[in-house]
């Protein structure tokens, strides 16, 4: 099957599938995940419900990095709230509709023994032409974003010790 982005190829073992199922496995923890989570009122610092420290970025420069707000928008975006991960990371959504794309794709192509395979022209184009539209937008953000506050979590889902 020949698409314009992608395509599906034989293998010749099965071992060459195993990345798919791990990318679909990956797909399948950052959902649960997602789930699990409650996106944070701030638009920011949901990552922080696992435990994990607030972003540097937000606590020397108070402004986001490029993936502020990238785990709240999933997370807002998994539970329906599509305003919510919009305004908290606006290629949030896009990203993890991609994703799971892509991993339904490797699900696809594990069951059918296909590889999935996006090394094509268009599809270096493609992904090529979001990291930079993604990359200017995260330095715009950067530049007019002032005071954007570390989040302190509220509460704790899971603790890392």
């Amino acid at each position: 099957m020949r698409l314009s982005l992608i395509s599906f190829d034989p293998v010749p073992t099965r071992k060459h599938l195993w990345g798919h199922l791990t990318w679909f496995l990956s797909w399948l923890f950052v959902t649960v995940v997602g789930v699990i989570l409650t996106p944070d009122r701030h638009g920011h610092g949901t990552h922080t419900q696992l435990g994990l420290p607030p972003c540097p970025s937000t606590l020397i420069f108070q402004r986001p990095c490029p993936g502020c707000g990238l785990t709240t928008s999933f997370t807002a975006f998994i539970h329906g709230d599509f305003s919510r991960a919009f305004a908290a990371h606006p290629f949030g959504p896009i990203f993890y509709i991609l994703f799971t794309l892509s991993a339904f794709a490797c699900l696809y192509g594990l069951i059918r023994q296909l590889q999935f395979n996006t090394d094509t022209k268009a599809f270096n184009w493609a992904l090529g032409s979001l990291v930079a539209v993604y990359l200017v937008f995260s330095g715009v953000r950067f530049a007019v974003s002032p005071n954007y506050a570390p989040v302190v979590p509220e509460k704790r889902v899971f603790s890392i010790r």
